[in-house]
Order: structure tokens, then C-alpha cells, then sequence
């Protein structure tokens, strides 16, 4: 039987090689971008777990990168089942509202909803070529957003609204997808383990052991990874739209 294909973006590390290993425990073959020359390290850990695995250096804030990553990946695999919209960059520098820079809010807008936005019409105009030509096939987008889109953060508003805006962009490649048999959904990660946090990784042990999260821990790759994997096993057939928190009880109203 053939094996499904996954392309995970940002998938060299992070939130992105979670679930492009928690896809490849699922039996999927995986291909993984990022903007990083090599990536063997993430390889050899999907090859691990029976995977082929494919790395594409790709910025996806890049129109010409996004279409070599799709050639390579026609080109490696010949066929493509799942979508992850999970590459994603935080501002260089944490500032105030009052000075965002517009170079800031170019280079995160640019990579975190232009880039995906972009690579989803592309993808999906691929998926329904694929669907034409064979009704069995089955596939799935997954847009891997933030509590960010509904959580201001002044220090940091440009990656809020590029949160907020591709939180938009699943709703709306949802409802266009709906009449073609292809489900979109969100994961809307907490505050996970990663290298994008390890800079305020002491203000968050501390908020989160004074309560900021019900669960009481940091979310892990792991986490937001079996999220993802449940939706492109296919386990919610009839939830397209649907917004998933992967978030340990952060976005639960408390008094």
C-alpha cells in the first residue's frame, strides 16, 4: 500500500519536528522545510521511526523557496496528503507597541501568514488535481497558529496579529475546501518548550507555577505533534473549521 505523505513546515525543530515525528510514528512519509542549510539531525530522528524523510532549505516567506519546496517534494514523493502550516518566526526583538518597527512587522507578517497563506493555494490546488484523478484520495491542512491570536501581548503585537490573521486564513481555506472533500483545521498551541521561548523560559516557570496554566506545566512538541497526528489519521472527519487548544487549560475563562 502506498504510504500518505505529510509536509510539515518549520519541521527542522521545535513545535515543527514534534509533529513531523509524531506523523511518521503514524506511518506517514515526511517532508520538512526550514531556512537552515541541512537539518540531519531531525532526519535521522524521522527515519527513526520508519519514515522516508526529505528536508527542503525554504524560506515560505519566499514565493520562489515555496515553489521549489513543492518541485522537491512532487518530485521525491509524487503525491502529497497533509499540509502543516507550522513554520513561524517571534519579532528579533520584544518591543512596546509604541516601537514596532515596520521592518518587524514586514519579516513577521511575511513569514507567519503571507508565506502560509500562499503555500495553502498552492497546496490545495495540487490536492484537488490529486482528487481528480483519484476519488479514494484523502488528505487534510492543518494551520498550526497560537494562543497569540486571541491573547494580546503588547511586547510582541506584530506576532499577535499574524496569529489572528492566520487563525482567519484556516476559517476561510476551510469553508473553500468544505465543497472539495478536504478538511482544514487549527491547532492552537500554549505555551510550549521550545527555542522561540527558551528566552522568557523564567517568566513563564514562574507565572505558570503561580497559575497561569490549570495543567501546571509547559506544553511540549510532543503535544501540539499527537494533536496534529489525530487530525490527519483522520479522526474528525466532520469538523472542518474546528479550532483544537493544545494549551493545558490556558484559554479556559476563570474568575
Amino acid at each position: 500500500m502506498r504510504r500518505r505523505v505529510a509536509l510539515v513546515t518549520g519541521g527542522r525543530r521545535g513545535i515543527g519536528l514534534g509533529v513531523a515525528e509524531a506523523l511518521a510514528r503514524e506511518g506517514f512519509d515526511v517532508a520538512i522545510c526550514g531556512r537552515q542549510p541541512d537539518a540531519d539531525e531531525a532526519l535521522a530522528r524521522l527515519r527513526a521511526h520508519g519514515a522516508e524523510a526529505l528536508y527542503v532549505p525554504a524560506d515560505v516567506g519566499s514565493a520562489e523557496d515555496r515553489a521549489q519546496l513543492l518541485q522537491r517534494v512532487r518530485e521525491r514523493f509524487g503525491t502529497l496528503h497533509v499540509l502543516v502550516n507550522n513554520a513561524g518566526v517571534a519579532p528579533e526583538v520584544r518591543a512596546d507597541l509604541l516601537a514596532t518597527t515596520e521592518a518587524s512587522y514586514e519579516r513577521v507578517m511575511n513569514i507567519n501568514l503571507r508565506g502560509p497563506f500562499f503555500l495553502t493555494q498552492a497546496v490545495a490546488r495540487w490536492m484537488l488535481e490529486q482528487r481528480a484523478c483519484d476519488p479514494s484520495w484523502q488528505g487534510c491542512i492543518v494551520f498550526v497558529t497560537s494562543i497569540s491570536a486571541v491573547a494580546a501581548s503588547i511586547l510582541r503585537g506584530e506576532y499577535c496579529i499574524s496569529k489572528a490573521g492566520l487563525a482567519m486564513a484556516a476559517k476561510l481555506w476551510a469553508v473553500r475546501l468544505a465543497p472539495e472533500g478536504i478538511p482544514v483545521y487549527e491547532v492552537r498551541p500554549g505555551i510550549i518548550h521550545t527555542d522561540m521561548t527558551a528566552p522568557v523560559k523564567e517568566l513563564y516557570d514562574r507565572r505558570i507555577a503561580d497559575g497561569l496554566v490549570p495543567q501546571g506545566r509547559w506544553g511540549e512538541p510532543e503535544d501540539v505533534g499527537r494533536a496534529v497526528a489525530a487530525l490527519a489519521r483522520g479522526d474528525f472527519p466532520y469538523s472542518t473549521g474546528a479550532v483544537l487548544y493544545v494549551d493545558g487549560g490556558f484559554s479556559i475563562e476563570r474568575l
